[in-house]
This record gives structure tokens, sequence and C-alpha cells, in this order.
């Protein structure tokens, strides 16, 4: 297999050569900040979302029609090309042009959607605390909605996560076109690595902490952990003032930051490995108020036993039963409760805990998963193998 990537740090270039230890081609190239500001620029005199030209980088593309054309010298040649996110099906797109311009064979392209993100930016536009960021989703908004209907003409086999990103996708469409595209867009959850996420009976569980996780300059993190202490944590601190909040995640914003004045709070930033942090919380919280997908951050506390409260948004893409496997609040007032019922009542927490582990385990085993996506390989490579 040969990875293909792009890297804005150091430590997302050390993080891409770990997978050449593992036998994989690696090729990752460097994407600076003002090659993406530049590529944003020219996509706005398009009708393109900015999105698509973020990451275009065309050393990137010159490696991908590099390898189409000669393959890699230890390698047999490629069966399928699996391109991921809005922002790299810019490369899918590239692949298949090349099929057309040669006349040469060029595998099948497998889209990666992961979510609908003109789903995600609709409820970003509508709920987000930040104005510069309502503006930009609603700048994007019909750009990318008209987009994803139109690739869903370009591209024959798409994955989402969930079936709610399913719907949203299908209904961009023109009603004669959703019909006919059904087939075409497969769902794969998203999975856990339940080796790696696990209970560790080693670590005691801190009492009257809590846990929120992700990714901490992402926008939608960032609104939910603002909702979580500005809206919710007031509530749960006016009857248990002892309740801590670890806040972890990469590239904390501003916003989050400053929350750590609060003694109360602590806000790790980068971590080495984050299930200690899950391992030895009371409860995980995922106060999410807008997203789209499956939210990985609720599946990995839940693989680690650590009881969870959660918004509807946040487990709208998971099959979960509520009050058994996790606990859903959509209020702060609700929210509050639930976690104060959780802190004081030690053998229900652990009962929703080892619930929550054995839901991911039955639904969410990436060894399970990865079937259903080799069987989505298989069949679009059977397909041109017949149209050739």
């Amino acid at each position: 297999m040969s990875v293909l990537t792009l890297y804005t740090s150091a430590a997302e270039r050390e993080d891409a050569q770990r997978l050449s230890e593992d036998s994989h081609a690696v090729y990752a190239l460097p994407l600076t900040r003002w090659r993406s500001y530049w590529n944003c620029l020219l996509a706005l005199s398009s009708d393109y979302p900015l999105q698509t030209g973020y990451c275009w980088q065309p050393d990137l593309a010159n490696e991908i029609s590099n390898l189409l054309a000669n393959g890699h010298h230890d390698q047999e040649p490629f069966d399928v090309i699996h391109v991921e996110h809005l922002r790299g099906v810019r490369y899918a797109l590239f692949a298949q042009q090349l099929a057309l311009k040669s006349g040469k064979f060029v595998p099948p392209v497998i889209w990666d959607s992961v979510d609908s993100i003109s789903l995600l930016f609709r409820e970003a536009a509508q709920k987000s605390r930040n104005q510069m960021g309502k503006i930009m989703t609603k700048f994007e908004l019909k750009r990318t909605e008209k987009y994803e209907a139109w690739l869903a003409s370009q591209l024959k086999h798409i994955v989402l996560t969930s079936p709610r990103d399913k719907e949203y996708y299908l209904s961009l469409l023109q009603p004669e076109d959703s019909n006919g595209m059904d087939s075409s867009i497969t769902v794969v959850p998203n999975g856990v690595d339940l080796e790696y996420f696990k209970p560790d009976p080693s670590i005691t569980r801190e009492p009257a902490s809590l846990v929120v996780s992700g990714k901490m300059s992402y926008h939608a993190n960032i609104a939910m952990v603002i909702h979580l202490v500005k809206d919710i944590m007031p509530k749960v601190w006016n009857q248990r003032p002892e309740t801590r909040l670890v806040i972890v995640g990469k590239d904390p914003s501003k916003e989050i930051r400053v929350l750590a004045k609060n003694p109360q709070v602590t806000v790790t930033g980068t971590v080495d490995d984050i299930r200690p942090y899950l391992q030895r919380a009371t409860v995980a919280v995922s106060p999410t108020t807008y997203g789209a997908g499956i939210q990985n951050k609720v599946l990995e506390a839940m693989a680690c036993a650590t009881p969870t409260v959660a918004s509807p948004i946040a487990v709208s893409a998971l099959d979960t039963e509520e009050g058994q496997d996790l606990l859903v609040a959509d209020n702060p007032t609700d929210f509050a409760n639930t976690i104060l019922e959780l802190i004081q009542n030690p053998t229900w927490s652990a009962d929703i805990g080892a619930n929550g582990r054995h839901f991911v385990e039955t639904n969410h085993d990436w060894n399970k998963l990865t079937t259903r996506l080799e069987r989505i390989y298989q069949r679009a490579t059977d397909r041109n193998i017949e149209r050739r």
C-alpha cells in the first residue's frame, strides 16, 4: 500500500513517517499555511467551496501521476485509490482525469467523504457561537451543497460514516438522481481499536472528575467546550464544587486556553496518550451543539468503559440505547443533573461504563468494519474489470 499525505508541522511529518514502519510506502509532502491561503484566495473567484482548494499541493498531484504511470518499485499495480474528506476530493477527480486523458487503466476511485460537510456547515451557521465562524460557514454553505451534489455524478463510489449524513447527502440531489445514487453511497461507521482503547484495571477513577476530548482548534469542539463551561458546569459546581474538568486535545484555541484560569479546569493541549485521561475520569462528557458524522470522542470514552453523557447530536449517528449504553441530555440543567447522578452513584456509573464498552465491542470494532470497507473495494474493482 502507498500512502500519500500532507503535513503542516514537524509532529505531523513524524506521524506520517511512522506509517512506513508498517511496510507502507509513504509520500509525505509539506503544506504551508501560505499555500493554503493562496489556494483559498484562488477558490474565491470560482463556485467551488474553499475547502476543496485548501489542501491542494501540485507536488502531491505529481506524485499521484507518477505512481499511476510507473507504480512503486516493490509493489504490484494498484487495485483501488482511496481519497479522504472534501479537502482531498480534488485529488480523486485528478486521478480520474488522468485516466480520461491517457486512455490507460486507472484503478477505481473511492471517495471517503467521512461526513457531509454541507450538513456540518448548515448546523454551524445556525448554532456556532463564533460570529466569524458563522459568517464563513454561511458563505461556504451554498457552494458546498452544490459541490457535494455535483460530486455524486462524478464519483461512483462514495463512503460516509452515518445514515444521517447519507440521508442529507441524497437530499441535495434531484429526486430522479437520488434513487440511482443510493446504492453508490455506502455507510461504513467509524471504528475503535479495542486493544488500544480499553479499561485499565491498574488505574483508579478519580472522584468527581470529568473529561472532554477532541481537537481543540476545531470549531465544533470549541463551541462544545464553551457551552460546557459556561452553561453546564456552573450548575455542577453549585452542588459539587470539588468537581474537576479536564479538557484534553491538541491545539487549544485562545477561547479554550483562557478557561484554565478557573482552578477547577485543566487544559492539557497535546498529550502523548489520551487513554489515561479517559480511564481516570468519573464521567466523559460530550455536549456537542452541532456536528456531522460519528463522534470518535464518544466511542473512545465508551471503549475505555468511561460512563458517558452526551447531547442528542453527539450520538445521532450511533445506534445506542439511551440509559443503558450511555446517557443523553439535551439541555444544560438535565446535563448537569445527569453528571451529578453519575458522580453520586458509583455502582450505576460503573454499569453504564461496562455497557458502553460492550456496545463499542459489538458495533464499532475496526476489525469487523474493515471487512465492510474491503467489500466496497472488491465491488468497485469487479465493476471496473467489467467495464474494461
